[in-house]
């Protein structure tokens, strides 16, 4: 069994709401159990990581970058990042924001660059644009066309679950794609947290 958190920090429930839709889309692979984990919980905690072969990284984009919360787990890992400890398990990671662009983009690189200081691989979004091939906008797949991660759009000031179908059915997508990417990798890219006490 392989184990996958998703740490989110959501300030009104949009991010968290599509955290909800990539963990289910993670829970429908055979062989893998995800984990909701607020990003503000494991910023006191950082050593629960270790218990995960994956991390899909969840953030509201704010001014161009991740939220304060976020940013406070991210900063909490420097001793992982002094030992290594998350090297070769994967990361991914996703963002809503109230505009099509927003910025998105720089959110998901800070968090890719957070990743490859621990050492971890990048798992991005394969998922072709739907409304290339017909698929009404707001129906289609990966409509804000994002390939390094997971963008979202919710309405300024709209309720926590307002996201136009395209975006859910995007965070369910992307959400089994980084289950069976840790499945098809193995050990090859998980550690184990046995083996990281063993050594």
């Amino acid at each position: 069994m392989q184990h996958i958190a998703i740490v989110y920090h959501s300030a009104h429930g949009h991010t968290a709401h599509i955290a909800l839709q990539v963990c289910q889309g993670t829970q429908g692979v055979p062989g893998i159990q995800a984990a909701l984990v607020r990003a503000e919980d494991l910023a006191g905690t950082p050593d629960a990581l270790l218990r995960y072969d994956g991390a899909i990284l969840g953030s509201p984009t704010y001014l161009g970058g991740v939220s304060g919360p976020f940013k406070a787990f991210m900063d909490a890992t420097g001793r992982l990042w002094k030992t290594q400890q998350l090297k070769n398990r994967l990361a991914a990671g996703f963002t809503v924001s109230s505009l099509p662009a927003g910025d998105k983009q720089s959110t998901l690189l800070s968090m890719f660059v957070f990743a490859m200081q621990h050492g971890m691989v990048w798992v991005g979004n394969p998922i072709l644009p739907e409304q290339h091939a017909g698929v009404p906008y707001d129906e289609a797949a990966n409509r804000l066309g994002s390939w390094s991660g997971l963008m979202a759009q919710a309405g300024h000031g709209a309720p926590a679950d307002a996201f136009v179908p395209g975006d859910v059915k995007t965070a369910r997508m992307f959400g089994r794609h980084f289950a069976q990417t840790l499945l098809r990798l193995g050990a090859a890219a998980a550690h184990p947290p046995h083996e990281e006490a063993a050594a």
